[in-house]
């Protein structure tokens, strides 16, 4: 047994060492950006999936997303789909013992993330998700004491059906931790499955954690948790990275305080509920989360970025916008949402990831920063500009429109270059003069543009 403990304690000290140069991290060059084995990265993706270890096909998958240029994914620990597996362990009598785990479920857990570590693909956790703890979900998961043989109603607190929806925040699992309802009943089960998950994701460096599903629980229930993931990783010697999403769309909301004014508990913000938004307000509302993280800068991530013909959150084109807009607001991570509130990573998605693999390629991402105020003649939602003035500038166009950019600090002519987003691929456009102060752009055909000026 000691010499078991000896090796072990081993492992993870060798482990840690290994993890502390290739890990994701926020990136030394940027606050507002992530580093993965010590090289700036910005975090771009699309799944069909938000639970992406349940999935069949899972390293096709994966191999689909890389070849496009990808590089995250989102995972929700959830089960709620047909033929999902939950965590715990089943018995004879179609119950679950929260005492034992189901060995299946947590391989292809770390099936994923391994699949992932191969294709340097970067995992977004989502620890608990709502909707596998309220209506049809919740009467089929362990957790429900009408499902498990470790405690009853009258012992935990919990009832068999809670039928509105999981926004109404109507079961207490949410309120176990010590600070709220202080059910160590219930508590020490999620404790097991936590810890459980941990000791698989955390011998993985390109993991990053976030507690909830665009929560509207207290936020002394995601702080707990948060506290729990950091310490677990501390007593390996690892250091880790952890947000939560918030259920409101207004990023101004006082919910969202409780990640943007505590850098000591959350090391990034994920915005996603942003991603509801349209226009020109999408983009304020990413500017405002820039405003007010100024003084203590963050990666800001955007694991779901809504939008599709097939659902009620935008339409394709907002989808493909939304997108967009997130890059040049200088965001850290963005993820395509899952099928039919996203595009996934269907043909637009896809060719959206390699446009935006072709303009990463010349555009020092890093030193950006978002300059519409280099724009003249700009009407709401017409162009966004990312540059780095005297150096690179790049100006999205969502649709058609002409406005001025102002170059003067620009020493060199050259040539406007025209970046196709639907068929990925690079127009050689207008030449421009050294010293001239302002060059128009008006993009040479119908759809999604960038134009690159260096």
């Amino acid at each position: 047994m000691l010499i078991r403990t000896m090796l072990t304690a081993l492992f993870f000290l060798c482990a840690a060492g290994v993890r502390a140069q290739e890990r994701i991290e926020i990136s030394s060059a940027s606050p507002w950006h992530w580093q993965y084995k010590g090289r700036p990265v910005l975090l771009l993706g699309g799944s069909v999936e938000d639970n992406l270890f349940q999935i069949a096909g899972l390293k096709e998958h994966l191999d689909l997303l890389a070849s496009v240029g990808g590089n995250y994914v989102r995972n929700t620990m959830s089960s709620r789909d047909e033929g999902n597996l939950w965590p715990f362990a089943q018995t004879g009598d179609g119950r679950y013992d929260l005492r034992r785990m189901n060995p299946e479920y947590w391989q292809r857990f770390e099936n994923l993330l391994a699949l992932a570590r191969e294709r340097d693909i970067i995992v977004q956790i989502e620890v608990w998700d709502r909707f596998d703890f309220a209506r049809g979900p919740w009467r089929s998961n362990p957790f429900n004491p009408a499902k498990n043989r470790n405690y009853t109603e009258e012992e935990s607190g919990l009832q068999p059906d809670y039928p509105n929806h999981p926004g109404s925040n109507e079961n207490p699992f949410f309120r176990t931790v010590p600070a709220l309802d202080d059910n160590r009943t219930v508590l020490r089960y999620q404790q097991a499955f936590v810890d459980t998950m941990l000791s698989i994701s955390l011998r993985y460096p390109n993991v990053l954690y976030c507690i909830d599903n665009e929560t509207s629980a207290s936020p002394l229930w995601g702080r707990y948790w948060a506290e729990h993931i950091r310490r677990k990783a501390r007593e390996k010697g690892i250091t880790v990275h952890v947000t939560e999403m918030w259920d409101a769309w207004e990023v101004s909301h006082p919910m969202h305080r409780a990640t943007f004014d505590h850098p000591e508990e959350y090391s990034f913000v994920d915005v996603s509920q942003n991603n509801h938004q349209k226009g020109e307000r999408h983009w304020e509302g990413l500017m405002w989360v820039r405003r007010y993280l100024s003084e203590r800068p963050r990666p800001i991530n955007n694991v779901k970025v809504y939008g599709s013909d097939a659902a009620g959150y935008g339409s394709d084109r907002d989808g493909l916008e939304r997108f967009w807009r997130c890059i040049f607001a200088g965001a850290a991570a963005v993820r395509f949402h899952r099928p039919p509130a996203g595009q996934g990573l269907g043909e637009r998605a896809q060719a959206s990831l390699r446009s935006a693999r072709l303009l990463l390629n010349e555009l020092p991402f890093t030193k950006c920063l978002p300059a519409n105020q280099l724009l003249g003649e700009r009407s709401e939602n017409e162009a966004y500009c990312l540059a780095e003035p005297g150096k690179a500038y790049a100006v999205f166009f969502p649709g058609g429109g002409e406005v001025t950019l102002d170059i003067s600090l620009l020493k060199r002519g050259g040539r406007v270059r025209w970046l196709d987003i639907a068929g990925s691929r690079w127009h050689t456009g207008e030449p421009f003069d050294a010293g001239a102060r302002r060059v128009a752009l008006r993009p040479p055909g119908d759809g999604l543009w960038v134009a690159l000026v260096r």
